[in-house]
Formats: C-alpha cells, sequence, structure tokens
C-alpha cells in the first residue's frame, strides 16, 4: 500500500471540503435508497463526522494495525445504527466514486487500489469488532426517572437503564432522545456507579444544537432513551493511582471530572484513602457555576481543593480568567497527574498551558477522539460527539 499516495490524495479531497461529502452521501442513498432511513434527516453534522472519522483514519493510517482501538469502536458503535457487513461493499464503492470524481485525471488503476486496499483493511476491523461484540446490546433503553435545572442552560438528568448497564467513573456514553431519532450525542456520567443502576447527566444547551437544548429544555421524567456501549479511557483513573490528581474542567466538560471525584469519594469513606485532589471548573459567567455548592461542601474533605474560574463576567469576584491558564498559574506540578475535559480549543489550550509550566506531556490525559461534529458546543463546552458515525 502506497501510505504516501493515499494521504496526499486525501489532502486533495479535504481542501475541496463539503461538496466532497455531498457527493458521497448522493452516491450512496441513488445507489442504496435502502441506507437512508438509517441516517438523521438534516445531513450537515453527519457529512462533518464523516469527514472527521476518515481524515483521523487517514492520517494515522500507519500505526492501523498496531493500534486499531479507534476503528474497532466504529464497527461497534455502527451497530446501533443497524449496520451490518453487507453495507461495508455499497459505502466502499461510494466513497471510491468519490475520490475519483474529485480527482480526475489523477485517479490512476495504482491510487484506485492504494484506496481499495485501505478501505477493505478498515472495514475488516470494524467488521469483525462489531462480531466481537455481538453478544451485547447495540443499545441499551433506559428512562428518565427525575429531571432538575441547574441554571438557565444546565439540566441534570437521572438516568435509569432498563437493563445492566456498566461504565467506568470517567467513560463516556452516546446518548439518542426520542425527540432527535439517530441523532446519537456523547455525554459522561457525572457519577461512580450507584448500587440502583442510576446516574446522571449534565446537558446543556447550545443555542442552535441540533441536539443540546433539547435534552436539556423538552426530554422529561418517563421519557425512554438509548444508550450506547460505554468507552473512553483516558479519565478512567483508579483512586490509588496517583498521589496528586488536577482536575481541569470547561463547562459541561466538568461531569466525568465529577465522577472520577465521586470515586475517590466512595473510596475515602471505605478506606480511609484518598489522592489531594484540585479541581478547577471553568465557564463564562457565573450562573454556568452549576455544581458549585455542592463541590463547595466537598471541600471540607482534607484532601479536596475547589477554585471556580469566570472568564466573562467582570462582576465576579472569585478568580477570572480562562480555566487553563489559571490552573497552570502558581502551582507545584511534580509528580501530579491532570485529567482535563471541555472543548477541543480548551483542551488544546489547557494541555499547552500545563506543558509550559512545566508538567510532562504524559502526565496530561484527555479524550479528544473523532471531534467531529462542533455545532453542537460552543467555545467553553466539552465535545459531545466523540466517536463519530462515518457510513
Amino acid at each position: 500500500m502506497n501510505l504516501e499516495a493515499l494521504q496526499t490524495s486525501w489532502r486533495r479531497v479535504e481542501r475541496i471540503g463539503d461538496e466532497a461529502t455531498q457527493y458521497f452521501y448522493s452516491h450512496l442513498f441513488l445507489a442504496h435508497p435502502e441506507v437512508r432511513e438509517m441516517f438523521p434527516i438534516r445531513m450537515s453534522t453527519q457529512r462533518a463526522k464523516f469527514f472527521a472519522a476518515l481524515g483521523r483514519i487517514v492520517s494515522n493510517v500507519e500505526t492501523l494495525a498496531d493500534d486499531p482501538e479507534f476503528v474497532a469502536q466504529l464497527g461497534r458503535d455502527h451497530r446501533r445504527f443497524g449496520v451490518i457487513a453487507d453495507h461495508y461493499p455499497a459505502a466502499g464503492a461510494s466513497l471510491l466514486a468519490t475520490l475519483a470524481h474529485f480527482h480526475g485525471a489523477r485517479w490512476t488503476e495504482e491510487l484506485a487500489q492504494t484506496w481499495t486496499d485501505a478501505y477493505w483493511a478498515v472495514a475488516g476491523i470494524m467488521t469483525a469488532a462489531a462480531e466481537q461484540a455481538a453478544d451485547t446490546p447495540a443499545w441499551w433503553d433506559a428512562d428518565i426517572v427525575a429531571t432538575e435545572r441547574r441554571s438557565i442552560d444546565v439540566t441534570v438528568h437521572t438516568v435509569r437503564p432498563l437493563q445492566p448497564f456498566h461504565y467506568e467513573a470517567g467513560q463516556s456514553i452516546a446518548i439518542e432522545i426520542p425527540q432527535r431519532p439517530r441523532l446519537w450525542r456523547y455525554f459522561s456520567p457525572a457519577n461512580a456507579p450507584r448500587p440502583d443502576g442510576t446516574f446522571d447527566i449534565h446537558v446543556q444547551a447550545v443555542d442552535g444544537g441540533e441536539v443540546s437544548a433539547t435534552f436539556a429544555r423538552m426530554v422529561r421524567p418517563n421519557d425512554r432513551i438509548r444508550l450506547g456501549s460505554p468507552v473512553g479511557t483516558a479519565l478512567v483513573i483508579p483512586p490509588e493511582a496517583a498521589d496528586r490528581l488536577l482536575l481541569v474542567a470547561g463547562g459541561s466538560g466538568l461531569a466525568p471530572l465529577r465522577a472520577v471525584l465521586d470515586r475517590i469519594e466512595q473510596t475515602w469513606r471505605h478506606s480511609g484513602f484518598a489522592p489531594q485532589v484540585r479541581l478547577f471548573h471553568g465557564v463564562r459567567t457565573a450562573w454556568n457555576l452549576y455544581d458549585h455548592e455542592a463541590l463547595t461542601a466537598l471541600t471540607e474533605y482534607p484532601w479536596f481543593t475547589y477554585t471556580p474560574v469566570v472568564s466573562e463576567d467582570p462582576g465576579f469576584r472569585g478568580v477570572q480568567g480562562m480555566v487553563g491558564a489559571v490552573a497552570a498559574r502558581g502551582l507545584d506540578l511534580s509528580g501530579c497527574t491532570a485529567l482535563v475535559c471541555g472543548s477541543p480549543t480548551m483542551v488544546t489550550a489547557t494541555v499547552s498551558d500545563l506543558t509550559i509550566a512545566g508538567m510532562p506531556r504524559h502526565a496530561i490525559r484527555y479524550e479528544m477522539f473523532g471531534q467531529a461534529a462542533a455545532a453542537d458546543q460552543p467555545a467553553d463546552q466539552r465535545s459531545s460527539d466523540k466517536v463519530a458515525q462515518w457510513m
């Protein structure tokens, strides 16, 4: 496989942008109209997901054999859309047709074979992962059992799965709400697993978002939602794995870090052990400090320190600034492990700030896989579309 030719040709298509993805889906739906119902009615966000996922795969194709997890997760996730092995030849044919159309005379037999080999290598990983996961549900049904408006923008939903559902504190879950069918978005449970199986989801409404505003304001108790399988390992950390933890959250990116904190609190109560934990929660305005009261109460523990940070409210009497810069300022970061969660912009800035302040890159943990559809996210929110549907 000519990897250089593969990546060079993909960069040409990337420069074309949305026109190429429109062509791909038009070709696919015309050739196979039966698959149209697997996709959302509005395709703008879906097209962005396709580009982001395929771009990541092509950019990292050299390491695909050694680190196939991103592609394997795509294969497992596609089960909830009804994708089966027979759909892969159709998608492959449309992808090759799209590439041929936009490359024109540059589309040679050798390049076509390179892309064919690459596509089927990816498809093989995806179908194998889907087959291996066949004994687990494609999704789990769950009920909303309680809803609490925490601020103008933030709602906390309590969710009860109808079947046993296992996740680790710090993981994320794809969710489909009945008001927005086939528009799955990733959210993180904001608590460690409970004996009764319930968990809380923090939802921040975003103007113009396809899902978030509806999820925050229209979903009610007794609504039934769907859950995908939990994903992510970067924010999953046992309480005993670090002596000092720095948690840096932007907006509702607080949720997975809140779950990590909840697990540490449980361990403290049972064993008397906890690492030293310092949490910085960054928001634009003071009313978005939606968990301020509960976090303040936790500062009674000798191992926990909490600092709210506001970036766009001059009247706020506490710490002001960008949360990553504040977290990196004047702290002893030696021997510390940092967990960072927020929008792609916030995470990138925070990682840079912490690195400049002297924290080793390997000590900074965050999730950034599949940053596809930012349409539902402003700058101070975490990405809810972590793993993209691309076929």
